[in-house]
């Protein structure tokens, strides 16, 4: 949905107003949730106010997200999808066709691998992936004339890796390419890649901008970027509609509720992560920690420079004891469960290697075994403290 004449400036006022006024009809402060399939038409082709005609190609409550995600993060388009995999694939396939090729930052998510190494490929797409989240390795890994997309994470899942986005988005300038950013793990509440000089932004809004871990979605941002003379936006609008891969009202509902609360709710998170990486690295049992708030952390300059008001919610660590030690970990935690995804209210624990990033076992790409991710919720600090602490204890004693 385009985001018109909204001049609110605050962050938070964005995520509560955009796309989220009282309904029109009755006053009633939170929009209702238009649980339809189709729309009345007054005669062929006359459409009521808002042009709806069929939910697949747009519906108010997905329209009302969208605005407001959008606002967010400050573009001019967003579409919501079912999933963060379906955005991701149908931006690809909206901007790709064979032949092309895709530079993909080493660390990024096992779905979005899996989706490039094991999807696309069968339909002439190449890939390479750039082994850091250098800009300058990424412009020695671009192909002339075949490269049309840079993807990117940062900070990156599961390695908290932090790329210069503006450096990124220069290279892909060069390159007549289109820069990509999976802003999941940042959140809008942190970054907004497009003011960077992305192209595009997408998340899975199963995590942060949900925020509750009950709701599946995902979605892609942009702004005026035209792509082979067409707007972007019209490309990815298409594909959407074509596809069919849409978030379903009452999902596009949750989302948009849990959007109103990220700012409050990333604050805690980062909060706690911060105070949790310290303590971990002060830890005899624990071998290494990656957290860009923590000073030694290769990338907490830039960190510090392009991340507004925290470092996240997200700390990977590896304990002493190796991947014995890390399985043993995630089975002792109470207050941490152990489960894939992330970015909800509760913390959750899991080891990459054998679960988000099982895809990339056998490549050269593969994290390590003895890696363990926390996604770290607002609850209270001694809690995540005694938890993780009679965790560690238990994996040094049966790891």
């Amino acid at each position: 949905m385009t985001v018109t004449d909204f001049s609110l400036p605050g962050l938070a006022t964005r995520a509560i107003h955009a796309g989220q006024e009282p309904d029109a009809t009755t006053g009633a402060v939170v929009p209702p949730i238009y649980q339809t399939s189709t729309f009345v038409q007054d005669g062929v082709n006359e459409f009521r106010t808002g042009g709806y005609e069929y939910s697949r190609g747009s519906n108010p409550t997905r329209s009302g997200f969208e605005e407001q995600l959008a606002a967010v993060e400050c573009g001019t388009r967003a579409f919501a999808f079912a999933s963060g995999m379906a955005a991701e694939d149908a931006l690809l396939r909206a901007v790709l066709k064979p032949g092309d090729h895709i530079v993909l930052a080493a660390d990024v998510y096992g779905g979005t691998f899996r989706l490039v190494d094991q999807v696309l490929s069968k339909w002439g797409v190449t890939h390479s992936f750039v082994p850091s989240a250098s800009a300058d390795d990424a412009s020695a890994t671009v192909r002339a004339g075949e490269t049309k997309v840079l993807w990117l994470e940062t900070p990156s899942n599961p390695l908290l890796r932090i790329a210069d986005i503006a450096a990124w988005a220069q290279v892909a300038d060069a390159a007549g390419a289109l820069l990509v950013v999976d802003n999941t793990f940042a959140s809008p509440a942190l970054q907004n890649p497009l003011t960077l000089g992305a192209h595009a932004v997408v998340h899975s809004t199963t995590k942060y901008i949900g925020g509750h871990s009950d709701v599946l979605g995902g979605a892609v941002v942009v702004g005026n970027t035209e792509w082979n003379g067409q707007p972007l936006s019209e490309l990815i609008g298409f594909q959407q509609f074509a596809g069919g891969a849409v978030a379903g009202p009452f999902d596009s509902f949750l989302a948009a509720r849990g959007l109103k609360t990220l700012p409050l709710r990333m604050e805690r998170h980062c909060s706690n992560a911060l105070e949790i990486a310290r303590w971990l690295r002060s830890r005899e049992d624990v071998v290494e920690v990656f957290y860009p708030g923590l000073e030694e952390h290769p990338g907490h300059d830039l960190a510090t420079l392009t991340l507004n008001g925290g470092y996240g919610g997200i700390i990977s660590f590896r304990p002493r004891g190796g991947e014995a030690a890390a399985h043993t970990f995630v089975k002792s935690t109470r207050l941490y469960n152990l489960s894939v995804s992330l970015g909800g209210v509760e913390s959750l624990t899991c080891v990459p290697h054998n679960m988000t990033h099982g895809s990339r076992v056998g490549t050269p790409h593969e994290v390590p075994k003895d890696l363990v991710r926390l996604s770290v919720g607002i609850e209270d600090l001694q809690d995540h403290l005694a938890d993780l602490d009679q965790a560690l204890a238990a994996a040094q004693r049966e790891g």
